[in-house]
């Protein structure tokens, strides 16, 4: 079991397992009983469910990256390429994966001028943090990591991040005590923040209108703490799911196991293979010495017996199917996007959405936390690069564009487009958006353009509306 729980797994009668609380629920699941003596630990299997979850809900969110836009083009070709050097995409990637485990997941801006020229970004596990929140928002937080561990010493960083400052100390203690704080320059770790921080330890972050850091809960309400403003994990309520599921398949691999054919012979059949080393059966040999014996009592020709039990396949399938329906349904998904349950037919994105709507539904309620984080996000990076590298460019919140999460079928979108144009229900213009729904305006003039040039069409360029517009008699 884990570490540290003081569970004492030797016996199976233990007075831990009639305890209330988190300790006794556990000493009561399957990985929390003691392996009998003489038998390896290893005969327990472990599916990996949980990581499974985890990383099918971050591939749900960011296997397709959403876009940030701010006004400007010097603003966006900045941003894009501190999107994509900072390789920004692929940590909302484990982030997502991260949060998806403790419950939520920090995001923290940035900078080291000997690493990168543009603003970093990287994450902070939920419970590597000390959280406070006001009115459901994060009003500050200090983020803790041991630099540094010895035979009695502890050695911690604690980094404070409050509006518009950042506070460094290192503190030495043991393994349940913080301990008294001493310098920076102490330790080689935090030796670099001295040179930076101020007298009282903090420094300026250029960024005024929040924290540099920011808290993404996986999703909400948590279910065991009320009146939090953290995040709950996935596997909330479903743990002890995933340890019936354990027990199942170690179940089956135990039917395995005992299910191999043996072959029991008589003392006779053995060959002497020399004085102190045993005898050997040999399974290909043909011809046998007669023995001098009377014939079994049934009439039988053999005295050779097989041994050979039924493994329930059907019967643990079965279990293990159930079981996994029912975690999957409480995470929040759907068992279709865990590649269950599928008939090998190719589907249209119409049908995926069909089948995998909870999972879609759980995408799109972690998708409402992620598009403030991702907004604040953008700014932060540009205000750290304004403030740290001097880049002349202007610092606003980003508009995020979110994916639809699966690909349209073309067939499908094929005979869409062309019953509109048949029954000229929608424009040139539309049909293009349609056809593609992630060019900027730009792209689908051009593409419009392209288009009426190829068909000889003798039409106006795409007129943009305003609230003053009135459609005349000459308008497509």
């Amino acid at each position: 079991m884990t570490p540290g729980l003081g569970l004492d797994l030797k016996g199976w009668d233990r007075p831990l397992q009639y305890a209330g609380g988190v300790v006794g629920r556990v000493a009561r699941w399957f990985w929390g009983s003691p392996i009998p003596a003489g038998q390896s630990r290893s005969t327990k299997l472990h599916v990996p469910i949980a990581s499974d979850i985890s990383a099918t809900s971050a591939d749900l969110l960011f296997s397709e990256p959403p876009t940030l836009r701010v006004p400007g083009k010097k603003g966006q070709a900045r941003l894009d390429r501190i999107l994509a050097d900072g390789g920004v995409y692929s940590m909302l990637l484990e982030s997502a994966e991260i949060g998806s485990a403790y419950g939520g997941v920090y995001l923290r801006v940035g900078w080291n001028s000997e690493v990168a020229d543009y603003p970093i970004l990287d994450l902070v596990p939920a419970d590597a943090a000390v959280p406070d929140f006001a009115n459901n928002r994060l009003r500050a937080v200090t983020f803790w990591k041991v630099v540094h561990e010895e035979e009695k010493a502890v050695w911690r960083h604690l980094e404070r991040h409050e509006l518009g400052r950042i506070y460094h100390g290192l503190y030495r203690g043991d393994r349940e005590r913080l301990g008294m704080q001493v310098p920076l320059e102490d330790h080689p770790e935090t030796a670099g923040f001295a040179e930076i921080v101020d007298a009282e330890g903090g420094l300026d972050t250029g960024y005024d209108k929040g924290l540099l850091t920011y808290y993404v809960p996986n999703i909400k309400p948590h279910r065991l703490l009320r009146g939090t403003s953290l995040g709950r994990s996935d596997y909330s309520g479903v743990e002890p799911l995933m340890d019936a599921l354990d027990e199942t398949y170690t179940s089956w691999m135990r039917d395995l196991r005992l299910g191999k054919g043996r072959i029991i012979v008589p003392e006779v059949y053995l060959a002497n293979t020399g004085r102190g080393r045993g005898s050997t059966w040999d399974p290909d040999r043909e011809v046998y010495s007669g023995l001098g014996m009377m014939p079994p009592a049934n009439g039988g020709p053999s005295m050779i017996t097989i041994s050979q039990f039924d493994i329930r396949v059907a019967e643990h399938k079965e279990t293990a199917r159930t079981l996994l329906a029912q975690i999957l349904r409480g995470a929040g998904y759907s068992v279709q996007s865990f590649g269950e349950a599928g008939d090998g037919q190719a589907a249209t994105a119409t049908e995926i959405h069909s089948r995998e709507r909870k999972s879609f539904v759980t995408r799109q309620k972690k998708v409402n936390y992620w598009t403030p984080a991702l907004a604040w996000l953008g700014e932060a990076l540009l205000s750290i690069d304004l403030a740290v590298f001097g880049t002349k460019v202007v610092a606003e919140r980003a508009q995020v564009e979110w994916p639809d999460g699966v690909m349209p079928d073309p067939e499908a979108l094929s005979r869409t487009l062309d019953m509109l144009n048949r029954a000229q229900s929608a424009s040139l213009d539309t049909r293009v958006r349609m056809l593609h729904p992630d060019w900027d305006e730009g792209q689908v003039k051009a593409e419009v353009r392209r288009l009426r040039d190829e068909l000889g069409l003798n039409l106006p360029d795409p007129v943009e509306l305003s609230e003053t517009y009135v459609p005349g008699d000459g308008d497509e």
